[in-house]
């Protein structure tokens, strides 16, 4: 469907289409001067046509240490048009940039527009990324807190509210703000993926009819769980190997599935295993402030369950908490909860802060 646009090689930024000469050349394009973000998506460019077959790509570092990888640009191309073709986007429709270009999920919104021919609008990463939008777009990709806050405001909630296709990354979407989203009047998405699959390899309703509790993968990719109940995704098309995650999960008949949590965000408590996300989840309705579940060791129980948050809480708010084990050991107050670029807690510094406080 999109061969003629991997032919053509244009890209369409702000309304103004530019080809690959522009970005070898030692002449800088008009739109670059606009901002740093649009000087940065010049240089991404300039990388993207340059006579290299590989590109550099970055992992978010939410569970370790941000690593750089190269990846072959082709399957970049053929990650996006999963998307494309799966969301039935065409060649004009408007898309916006809104997330980091240091990172797969901003690089790949540019092969998006590049191989189905959309006008991409640039808009410098940030919590509000819609504030001064003026476009009313086809496409855009988000993280959650970037949802959460468009929401807040009854303007930036309306624009939010047209875009035709959304989909959501970067990080869980907890239920109060999947609920926000369940009416809305277009396509929204929690997609599932990671800097090794360029992208989602699967997406999940959101609103509609049509919404789940499960992710549907592309037809392409095939699932498996290993020994430990953990997700095995065998990709051929976007990268050459099997990938081996730490995600655990449920894989349904008909090839859907559910993440429950993270192997690595296992705490074993006096021979308890307990997963964070769980009890983060349990924890959710009971705390307003922003908080994150981590561990410190324990002499007795090995490690046990401590809560970070950001405002003082009543401890009697857990009292009635099942299993009762989901119950926070300490509660240490921080004056923020540490953050990827992507919005995803960083579960190594949460650790290494609450350890030194």
């Amino acid at each position: 469907m999109y061969q003629l646009y991997i032919k053509r090689q244009i890209i369409t930024i702000d309304g103004g289409s530019y080809t690959p000469d522009i970005f070898r050349s030692k002449g800088i394009p008009a739109f670059a001067l606009k901002s740093d973000f649009h000087y940065s998506l010049y240089l991404f460019l300039k990388e993207w046509f340059s006579r290299s077959p590989l590109i550099r790509v970055q992992t978010s570092g939410s569970t370790g240490i941000p690593k750089e990888m190269m990846v072959e640009k082709e399957r970049m191309m053929r990650s996006a048009e999963f998307t494309c073709s799966f969301l039935g986007l065409k060649e004009g429709n408007k898309a916006l940039l809104c997330m980091s270009l240091d990172y797969i999920a901003g690089k790949m919104m540019v092969v998006r527009a590049l191989i189905a021919g959309l006008d991409l609008y640039p808009a410098t990463p940030s919590g509000n990324p819609l504030k001064d939008t003026k476009v009313t777009f086809d496409f855009a990709a988000m993280i959650p807190m970037q949802v959460y806050n468009s929401l807040e405001s009854d303007k930036e909630r309306k624009k939010l509210e047209k875009i035709k296709n959304l989909i959501i990354g970067g990080g869980a979407i907890d239920s109060r703000l999947e609920e926000k989203m369940k009416f809305f009047p277009n396509n929204v998405y929690s997609t599932y993926g990671m800097t090794e699959t360029l992208s989602h390899i699967a997406l999940r309703r959101l609103n509609g009819e049509s919404a789940s509790g499960s992710y549907i993968p592309f037809p392409s990719v095939a699932l498996s769980l290993s020994d430990d109940n953990t997700l095995i995704i065998d990709a051929p098309l976007v990268t050459s190997e099997k990938l081996y995650t730490n995600d655990i999960a449920e894989i349904d008949k008909d090839g859907s599935f559910r993440i429950t949590g993270r192997k690595d965000n296992v705490i074993n408590s006096g021979g308890i295993k307990i997963q964070i996300e769980e009890v983060e989840k349990i924890l959710k309705p009971l705390i307003n402030s922003s908080f994150a579940v981590t561990s410190l060791p324990d002499p007795k129980f090995g490690e046990v369950l401590i809560l970070a948050v950001k405002e003082d809480i009543d401890p009697a708010i857990f009292k009635d908490i099942q299993p009762a084990y989901y119950t926070p050991k300490k509660i240490i107050k921080v004056d923020k909860i540490p953050l990827t670029e992507t919005g995803k807690i960083s579960r190594v510094e949460l650790k290494k802060l609450v350890s030194e406080l």
